[in-house]
C-alpha cells in the first residue's frame, strides 16, 4: 500500500466510505419510494453521494436524472443527517480527508465542506484524523459491513 502513494489510499478510503453510504442510502430510498424501480434509487444515491461529495451531475448518465429530480434530491439531502447519525462520523473524516487530496492536488472544495456543514453531516467540533487513523477507521467499517476483509 505504501508503493502506491499516500494520496490514492486515502482516496480509496473516502471511496470505501462513499460506498458504505450508497448501499444505505439504496436500502432506505428504496422503501422511502416503493413506487419508483431500483434503477431510480440508484440514480438517486448516486446524486446524493455526488452532491455531499461535490462531483458534478452537469454531464452524463446523471445530469438529465438529477435536472428532473432535483428537488427530490435537495429533500433527501436535507434529510441525511437524521437518518444517517450512525455515518456522520466517517462522512466528517471522509469530507475532510478529500478536502486534504484535493489541497495537496492543487483544488480547492472548500464549499464541499461548507455544504456538508450546512446540511449537519459535517461534525465541526470533531478533530481531523491523521491518515492512519482514518484509513484504519474505514478498514474497520469496511469490514463490518463485508466490503473489505479487514486485514
Amino acid at each position: 500500500m505504501a508503493e502506491r502513494g499516500l494520496i490514492p489510499t486515502l482516496r480509496e478510503g473516502v471511496d470505501v466510505v462513499k460506498l458504505i453510504l450508497f448501499r444505505r442510502l439504496k436500502e432506505h430510498l428504496s422503501r422511502r419510494f416503493p413506487q419508483h424501480d431500483m434503477d431510480y434509487v440508484r440514480k438517486l444515491a448516486a446524486s446524493l453521494i455526488n452532491e455531499v461529495f461535490g462531483e458534478s451531475n452537469a454531464q452524463g448518465p446523471l445530469a438529465s436524472f438529477s435536472r428532473e429530480n432535483g428537488h427530490v434530491i435537495q429533500e433527501e439531502l436535507d434529510s441525511l443527517s437524521i437518518h444517517f447519525k450512525d455515518l456522520r462520523i466517517p462522512l466528517t473524516d471522509a469530507l475532510r480527508i478529500q478536502f486534504l487530496c484535493d489541497h495537496q492536488e492543487g483544488k480547492d472544495s472548500g464549499d464541499v465542506l461548507e455544504k456538508a456543514r450546512s446540511l449537519g453531516i459535517l461534525l465541526t467540533e470533531r478533530e481531523l484524523p491523521l491518515p492512519a487513523k482514518f484509513i484504519h477507521m474505514v478498514r474497520k467499517i469496511g469490514a463490518s459491513v463485508n466490503i473489505l476483509n479487514g486485514s
